[in-house]
């Protein structure tokens, strides 16, 4: 039974009784687990380009950019970095006063390596009255890291990964955000020489995105030669989910109010959607390298976009011929290699359908948002794999998919995944405007019943928590997909603060 105050929160997060009360139903039913036709590999859903065809869409790009289409950077920036800094805080919260473990001894070792060693000896000077130097020479290695995580020093246990940090120039340090203000610019510049970049940020931290653009944006235009839209967004309250307890129950908080919580990336489909674009890069904030290393991913960057509005053109061709009801059977055999040879969308219902049926069908099938994805290769990372799933309409298609998606009693599936060639670096250029020149509203392509449920905790006490489809998992279930092979050096998180002593961060 629903209180006022309940009713109150609802209406302020624009959230309706009916969704409040399918999201419960949804955590007594779960969700069901993928059917999969197998792992995608190259020549099973996943494209190998050579040289020659690399220059060509190369070529491709260039030409469409010169076409004065509206190109626009998604950056998913609003997680906070407390997990990059897991082994630090578990360092300042132990009972140890010198490093204890291989962690927090790499840490130490290579503190002058990190891009923030002036920042925080500045902050370390301010705080303790000694240089880093000093502190860790006297042993109050916990002195250090205070100020580095706590807000009395530069804060880095609170603030995003966007803000932070990351590399070191001979006359500069940059954040992630900057590097991608520098990536637009090399490969997202339209032929007015506007970069579109929209960040996606928690409303808490928005100012200081907001600052950091205007102090530093300026540079960055006089260096490329290049005018900059940088856009920002929060996810929408709307897009919450309920918190519940074990069993099932709505979960309140102290105060007796229902616990709502962020739903997960998936709810970024709505900010996406938002966007006036032809075509929008998706990369998450923190798979940033310095200049000196840019080259791989500007490069392949411009391959798949290259090759989407290649194929996009392709389809719209297709959309064409058969909105003009002048096509043969011919026609339509081709218009079904294209479906299964490029697009990889395989349906054994074809063969029973007369050619008007097959028209209807081809033209709904072709006519959906298109995504062509990097996919490097699985070396052990972390992250989402790329499949060949079947959809509700009985059609196999290309999925990327993460390990909750997949049925763990089911032997064959879980060696599937084990097995998987390829691995999602969240390498995504997405065409989302129909042959017509209309946007798609996106969120009619979402599978709903590509959500997931997790455990969580708040005050020390369980939860379960309601997660959406993901935004490059289910969100895009109904999109028309093509997986494309990029070399693993476009790949670089920085997914503990130690990566960024990797090689490819220095």
């Amino acid at each position: 039974m629903l209180t006022q105050k309940d009713q109150t929160l609802l209406a302020e997060k624009h959230i309706t009784e009916d969704v409040l009360n399918h999201q419960l139903n949804q955590f007594k039913t779960g969700f069901p687990f993928l059917k999969l036709a197998g792992a995608a590999a190259p020549g099973n859903g996943i494209v190998v380009t050579d040289a020659a065809q690399q220059t060509y869409h190369l070529q491709s790009w260039d030409q469409y950019l010169d076409g004065g289409h509206k190109v626009v950077k998604f950056v998913p920036a609003s997680g906070a970095a407390s997990r990059m800094f897991k082994n630090l805080f578990e360092f300042l919260d132990g009972d140890a006063d010198i490093p204890d473990s291989d962690f927090m001894r790499k840490f130490f070792d290579g503190i002058g390596h990190f891009a923030f060693y002036e920042a925080l000896t500045d902050a370390c000077v301010v705080n303790e009255g000694k240089t880093i130097e000093d502190l860790v020479a006297e042993g109050n290695y916990k002195a250090v890291v205070g100020c580095l995580l706590g807000e009395h020093g530069l804060g880095y246990g609170q603030l995003p990964k966007g803000l932070l940090q990351f590399h070191a120039y001979d006359d500069s340090v940059r954040t992630p955000l900057e590097e991608h203000l520098v990536e637009g610019a090399l490969y997202a510049s339209g032929r007015d020489g506007q970069v579109n970049v929209h960040f996606t940020v928690s409303p808490e931290h928005r100012p200081l995105f907001e600052n950091l653009v205007k102090t530093r944006v300026g540079e960055y235009e006089q260096k490329y030669g290049v005018k900059y839209n940088v856009t920002f967004s929060e996810q929408k309250s709307s897009t919450d989910t309920i918190a519940v307890t074990p069993d099932n129950q709505p979960f309140r908080s102290d105060d007796g109010s229902l616990l709502f919580r962020p739903a997960g990336h998936g709810a970024l489909i709505e900010n996406l959607n938002d966007l006036d674009a032809d075509i929008i890069f998706v990369k998450n904030i923190d798979n940033v390298v310095p200049d000196r290393l840019k080259e791989p991913t500007i490069k392949f960057k411009k391959v798949i976009a290259g090759l989407l509005v290649e194929t996009q053109k392709k389809a719209f061709d297709f959309i064409n011929l058969l909105n003009s009801g002048n096509f043969t059977h011919d026609d339509i055999e081709n218009i079904i290699r294209f479906m299964r040879d490029t697009l990889c969308i395989r349906n054994p219902k074809l063969k029973d359908m007369e050619d008007t049926e097959l028209a209807i069908y081809l033209k709904n099938k072709l006519n959906r948002p298109m995504r062509v994805c990097g996919m490097v290769r699985n070396v052990g990372e972390p992250g989402g794999g790329p499949f060949m799933a079947y959809n509700a309409d009985g059609t196999i298609s290309p999925q990327i998919l993460e390990s909750v998606q997949i049925d763990t009693q089911n032997a064959e599936y879980v060696e599937m995944f084990k097995s998987g060639t390829h691995f999602n670096p969240v390498d995504l250029v997405c065409a989302v405007k129909d042959y017509t020149g209309k946007p798609f509203d996106l969120t009619k392509y979402v599978d709903p019943a590509t959500g997931f449920i997790s455990s969580k905790s708040k005050n020390g006490k369980e939860l379960k928590a309601l997660e959406l489809p993901g935004l490059w998992n289910g969100s895009m279930s109904d999109w028309n997909t093509i997986f494309v092979e990029v070399p693993l050096d476009t790949f670089n998180p920085v997914k503990t603060v130690n990566d960024l002593l990797r090689e490819q961060h220095q």
